[in-house]
């Protein structure tokens, strides 16, 4: 008998690619590697679309891509990590949410995607080929789940209204935002 089953691999599985994608990601806001722009680039671009200071959302973007998917992977403190993810991929989608559904159209699919994995990953745990597992779940508390996903659900909430808000307060203003921010999007395709 093994000491994990097709469930554990299944996880293991799951979490190696959507903690993978989120940490690339992730590494192109914080350091521009893999085509990124780093932080100048994408503090820019995160104004353009209405989340500000810049600098400061591409950071927590960043690093919430880039820890929660890198801690994903490893399966540790999946809970929070899990959260961190789905939030800032919540945030992402609130960008696409014009172009529709799918990613070929600019659209949210992407983003969902990995925040339905992400928010999944946090609810279901990491299965035993985990450092979670291995350390005996000390990062890794049922009480864990709903407190990460609802402060991160909240918080969400707060900055993506924010950003709403202040896109709605420029729309108001004219279109040239608009046309600066399409183009800005393009560039981060």
């Amino acid at each position: 008998m093994t000491c994990f089953d097709r469930r554990d691999l299944g996880l293991l599985l799951l979490r190696l690619g959507t903690g993978g994608v989120l940490a690339a990601h992730g590494a192109q806001k914080l350091f521009g590697w893999f085509g990124g722009h780093g932080i100048e680039g994408t503090g820019q671009f995160m104004e353009s679309v209405g989340y500000t200071p810049g600098r400061a959302s591409a950071t927590a973007a960043g690093l919430a891509e880039a820890g929660g998917g890198t801690l994903l992977a490893l399966g540790l403190a999946t809970p929070a990590a899990g959260a961190a993810a789905a939030g800032a991929m919540v945030g992402a989608a609130a960008v696409h949410v014009p172009n529709g559904f799918f990613a070929a159209g600019g659209g949210y699919e992407h983003a969902a995607s990995l925040s339905l994995a992400a928010a999944g990953l946090a609810v279901t745990g990491p299965g035993r080929l985990s450092l979670d597992h291995a350390l005996g779940h000390a990062v890794d508390r049922g009480w864990m789940v709903p407190v990460a996903l609802g402060v991160t659900a909240a918080v969400t909430a707060v900055v993506v209204g924010m950003r709403n808000q202040r896109l709605r307060e420029a729309g108001e203003e004219g279109s040239e935002w608009e046309e600066e921010a399409g183009a800005q999007e393009a560039m981060f395709e």
